[in-house]
């Protein structure tokens, strides 16, 4: 019988079995927010939808969206400065020209910038490898221009991959990507250059998935969020593990969702201690790179 087709990226490996190791300062649990910094071509292409679309322009949706950079994002900086949190932004290219004024409040927190693709109105797995290059070269050299020195880390718009996707990113000077959500430790993978590393990113604490695809409301993924530290705060005095929480601000900013976004995160504060490390995803790369080599 022949085997399953397999991506070859990785080996099986059962996170009981795997050699110890601590976060900075002896902590156990890193948590990080991917702030997903969006913009979207008005008229075609792709974006989440609030309602089913009508015929192009779809204006509902299209204005919803854009209602994240312009109110919604704000919001949620000002939770983030109240709790000392930082964060990855994980920017679309396009934002420098459509809503330079986000990024610039994320860059002057001092919170990491990574890679996004060009807009979330496309998918990069669909391209050819010439083509999915290009968008690759396209969005970092924006990215490095704006901010002066190259983007560690790549999530793909949609989480769109295709076959070439992690040599892509290995050959444009990637250390990390986040599109692969097999894990809740950070996991070599193998391209055709060498070695990149696959940082955990969320699916399940994802507003997307649960609030646009399983509509739930901002209650239950809050909720969420609190089960998943607690559950996680206990297991890692086992393993260290690491707790992504991805966040969309057309979702997460609008003013019913916020109030238990602010619950929750409230809470995660006030029951951290020296076990939980806040931190980013390109902080999480850097310190397992540190490690990795002893374990």
């Amino acid at each position: 019988m022949s085997l399953l087709p397999n991506h070859h990226r990785y080996d099986f490996s059962a996170v009981v079995d795997r050699q110890p190791f601590d976060w900075p300062n002896g902590a156990r649990l890193a948590v990080y927010i991917g702030m997903n910094l969006e913009c979207f071509a008005f008229g075609e292409g792709m974006g989440a939808e609030l309602a089913p679309g009508g015929p192009q322009p779809d204006v509902l949706n299209f204005s919803w969206r854009d209602y994240g950079n312009r109110v919604g994002v704000w919001r949620m900086l000002s939770l983030f400065d109240e709790l000392s949190m930082p964060t990855t932004a994980l920017v679309n290219s396009a934002m420098y020209q459509t809503a330079p004024r986000v990024i610039d409040a994320f860059r002057s927190r001092g919170d990491e910038i990574a890679g996004h693709g060009r807009t979330n109105a496309e998918q990069q797995g669909v391209l050819s490898v010439v083509q999915e290059a290009s968008l690759i070269a396209e969005a970092t050299d924006a990215i490095t221009a704006a901010e002066g020195t190259p983007p560690k880390g790549w999530l793909g718009p949609w989480i769109s991959q295709s076959r070439d996707t992690p040599d892509l990113l290995h050959e444009a000077g990637y250390q990390y990507l986040l599109d692969w959500c097999h894990d809740e430790q950070p996991v070599w993978m193998r391209t055709r250059g060498g070695r990149i590393l696959s940082v955990p990113y969320p699916q399940e604490l994802n507003d997307i998935p649960q609030i646009v695809g399983r509509k739930r409301d901002g209650a239950d993924f809050a909720d969420m969020i609190v089960d998943a530290f607690e559950v996680m705060l206990e297991d890692c005095a086992k393993r260290p593990l690491v707790m992504g929480i991805a966040l969309h601000a057309y979702l997460m900013g609008h003013p019913h969702r916020f109030k238990h976004l602010a619950r929750a995160l409230r809470m995660l504060k006030s029951k951290a201690d020296t076990r939980v490390w806040f931190t980013t995803a390109g902080e999480i790369n850097d310190h397992f790179r540190s490690v990795s080599s002893t374990i």
